[in-house]
C-alpha cells in the first residue's frame, strides 16, 4: 500500500513542541486491508478520536501527536493487528472499543492472550466473541464464575447479546442441556390474551431481542430445530412458576418491569447445573402506576454480596453500538437528573 490515499481527510499535524512519533511495521501485507480499513477508515477512526496524524507507506505506520494519544493509538493499531492474526472480525465497533480500552493498555493483552493470561472470548457456531468494554471483560468473567448474574445498566452495553452467546456456548459443548429465555411483556402483569396466535405468537415479538442474538449466535435451522425439540425454551416469566429449572441456562431480559412477587418466583426456580443471568436497566421501568418497587432493583438490593451470585454495572462509556447511542444516553441521563 503506498501513501495514504489523498481524499482521505486529514487530521491536522501536532504542535511541533508537543509532537512525539512511533512507527510500527508489520509483516504481513495481506492483512494490511483488514487492519486499515475500507479507504482507510480504521485509521480515520484512530485520528478523530485521539487526535493523532497516521500516515503509511507499505506495511510502515507512522503516528504523530500528544505522547499519550500516539501510545494508545499504537496500542490499537497492535490490538487490531492481533485481532485480525486471530482470525476475528474487525468492524467500527471493534476499533472504537479498541480506543475506549487503550486507556488501560494492560486489557488488550488480556483480551487477546498473552505468556501469563488465556484470551477472554466466548466461541459459537456462529461467531466469536470477544469483550469490547472493560465492563464487559468483567462481566464475561461472571458469566464463566458465577451462579447467578445480575447485568444492569443501559441498552447497546452487550448485558443480553454476550448472556446468549454464553448461553449457546455452554449448550453447544453439553454443559447444560437447556436454554431457556424470558422476560416480562410488555404489561408486567403478562395479559397477552388479547393476542391472536398460540402463546409463541403472542410472545415472539417482545423476545425479539433474543431472537436476534440466538441467529447470530448459531445457525438458523439448529435454532429452529433446537426450540422445536425443546432444547431452546421462549417463554413469559409467568410461565415459570412451579418449574424447577435443572441443567438449564436461563436468562431473563428486561427484567426492571418485574414485579417483587415475579422476581422472588423466578429466582426460586433456580436448579442444580444451571446458570441464571437477569439483565435490565433499572433506569427503564415501564410498570403501570401504582406498581410496588422494580423486582430487579429489589432482588439486588437484597442479594448483592450473596456467595454465588455476581452483581456487573454497565454504564454509559460501555455502550458498543454505533457512538450515537452512548450520546443519546447522555442526554437522557442528564435530562433525568436535571
Amino acid at each position: 500500500m503506498g501513501e495514504v490515499a489523498q481524499f482521505r481527510p486529514q487530521q491536522a499535524r501536532p504542535n511541533p513542541s508537543r509532537r512525539a512519533r512511533a512507527e510500527l511495521e508489520f509483516d504481513e501485507p495481506t492483512i494490511l486491508g483488514a487492519l486499515f480499513g475500507q479507504f482507510d477508515s480504521n485509521l480515520v477512526l484512530i485520528e478523530n478520536r485521539l487526535g493523532v496524524y497516521i500516515s503509511a507507506r507499505g506495511n510502515r505506520i507512522m503516528i504523530e501527536g500528544n505522547e499519550d494519544n500516539v501510545a494508545r493509538a499504537r496500542e490499537v493499531l497492535q490490538g487490531l493487528h492481533r485481532r485480525i492474526i486471530q482470525g476475528q472480525e474487525i468492524d467500527a465497533g471493534a476499533v472504537e472499543s479498541l480506543i475506549a480500552m487503550s486507556v488501560e493498555p494492560m486489557l488488550e493483552g488480556i483480551i487477546s492472550g498473552d505468556d501469563s493470561h488465556p484470551p477472554i472470548m466466548i466461541r459459537t457456531r456462529g461467531k466469536t466473541i470477544v469483550p469490547r468494554s472493560p465492563t464487559q471483560i468483567e462481566y464475561m468473567r461472571a458469566l464463566a464464575k458465577h451462579d447467578v448474574i445480575f447485568a444492569l445498566g443501559p441498552a447497546g452495553t452487550g448485558k443480553t447479546y454476550i448472556a446468549v452467546a454464553q448461553a449457546v456456548s455452554q449448550l453447544i459443548n453439553g454443559s447444560v442441556k437447556r436454554l431457556i429465555l424470558s422476560r416480562p411483556a410488555v404489561e408486567a402483569g403478562e395479559k397477552l390474551g388479547f393476542l391472536p396466535g398460540d402463546m409463541k405468537d403472542k410472545v415472539d415479538p417482545y423476545l425479539r431481542p433474543l431472537y436476534d442474538a440466538l441467529y447470530d449466535c448459531m445457525p438458523p435451522e439448529q435454532v429452529e430445530r433446537r426450540l422445536a425439540n425443546g432444547e431452546i425454551e421462549v417463554a413469559p416469566i409467568a410461565f415459570m412458576r412451579g418449574r424447577t429449572l435443572a441443567d438449564a441456562f436461563v436468562i431473563l431480559d428486561e427484567a426492571q418491569n418485574t414485579t417483587h412477587a415475579q422476581m422472588k418466583m423466578f429466582l426460586t426456580r433456580f436448579g442444580m447445573n444451571s446458570r441464571m443471568v437477569i439483565c435490565g436497566d433499572p433506569k427503564q421501568v415501564d410498570l403501570p402506576g401504582g406498581q410496588a418497587m422494580s423486582g430487579l432493583n429489589d432482588a439486588v438490593a437484597k442479594l448483592e454480596g450473596v456467595e454465588g451470585i455476581a452483581t456487573v454495572r454497565f454504564n454509559r462509556d460501555d455502550v458498543v453500538r454505533h457512538p450515537i447511542v452512548g450520546r443519546i444516553v447522555d442526554a437522557y441521563e442528564g435530562q433525568d437528573l436535571a
